[in-house]
């Protein structure tokens, strides 16, 4: 019997071999994740599992587990009888739709959140933001992939702080950061909502809820400013 080749170590921005066998599936979820977010796998574009058993020299099993988990979150798209394909970018209406649902929903949580605040909730959001590893690493695209998550735990947080889970659900299920940061890939992008969040826990740290609301609206309209120019 043939044995199997031993895999090699794990390589940055989501491609080559995969190694760390006990948490495999979710490695080459990360791998794959960071792919479609740096949009190094193309928005439509179809993906094969053969090619990515052979790129990351693992068994179809994490791969399609892997797949089935971002299919979940929106990222991939399955067809009966065709395969997988990376999801197309939202369009130019839904863009506008989840920025409006945003600003209806996020500031007004965020001043609710400001009221709960106390020292270990901040210091979770601190952790959260980002900006405490904000320049770790050389590989924009990988922390490019790896920001558009932590944006989405932030946020996520602050609603959870807020109390309103029914607000939570209803913008998780959106998977909104994931959509929008695979509009375009550019550090400022990153950059600039990390200047933001600061300027939200800031306001977090105030106790004031009409500065922790205005903070946030500021950064969700700048967000929506930064990607408008993915639809010229």
């Amino acid at each position: 019997m043939q044995n199997s080749p031993m895999p090699a170590p794990l390589v940055r921005a989501g491609s080559g071999p995969i190694s760390r066998p006990n948490s495999l599936a979710n490695e080459v979820y990360e791998a794959i994740y960071a792919q479609l977010m740096s949009l190094q796998m193309i928005p439509g574009s179809r993906i094969t599992v053969d090619s990515l058993v052979k790129e990351f020299n693992v068994s179809h099993t994490p791969i399609r587990e892997a797949l089935g988990r971002l299919e979940g979150e929106g990222l991939v798209v399955k067809t009966h009888l065709v395969g997988y394909r990376a999801a197309p970018q939202i369009s130019r209406r839904r863009f506008d739709e989840l920025y409006e649902l945003r600003l209806l929903l996020e500031p007004d949580a965020s001043a609710k959140a400001a009221a709960l605040m106390d020292e270990d909730k901040l210091k979770a959001l601190q952790e959260a933001a980002g900006v405490m590893a904000r320049r770790e690493g050389k590989d924009e695209r990988l922390r490019y992939s790896t920001f558009a998550r932590q944006d989405a735990v932030f946020h996520d947080r602050i609603m959870e702080i807020a109390g309103n889970e029914l607000i939570r659900e209803t913008l998780g299920f959106q998977h909104t950061h994931f959509h929008i940061f695979r509009l375009m890939f550019h550090s400022r992008v990153t950059e600039e909502a990390l200047d933001e969040h600061e300027e939200i826990l800031a306001a977090f740290a105030s106790g004031s809820s009409d500065k922790a609301a205005a903070a946030m609206r500021r950064h969700i309209e700048q967000s929506r400013d930064r990607l408008l120019p993915a639809f010229e």
